[in-house]
């Protein structure tokens, strides 16, 4: 049996989709790191569902995850300022009280 090449093998472990939205550099990063998310999820998902991790551990490291994923939407300007944000934000304030 021959052993896949190696770009071949990159490719089926960190599928890359094509990005639709608004073309701009902060944009395109943030597609990146959240594809990276997804992708890491979905490993951790199947490590817990396997019984490879406990579910404690699981939340753990998509929690931290997380926090790297909203780090880089903040570091990158990501919706700052945005009519949609400041709607989301004012239905946000109006639910909590």
């Amino acid at each position: 049996m021959t052993q896949p090449e190696p770009k071949d093998f990159k490719t089926f472990l960190f599928p890359r989709h094509r990005y639709y939205g608004q073309v701009k550099p902060e944009n395109l990063v943030f597609n990146a790191n959240l594809q990276e998310f997804a992708q890491k999820v979905t490993y951790i998902s199947c490590l817990e569902t396997g019984g490879k991790i406990s579910p404690s551990e699981a939340y753990e490291q998509i929690q931290v995850l997380w926090k790297q994923l909203e780090l880089s939407k903040k570091e990158l300007g990501i919706g700052v300022n945005t009519e949609n944000d400041s709607l989301n934000e004012r239905l946000m304030k109006d639910n909590d009280s």
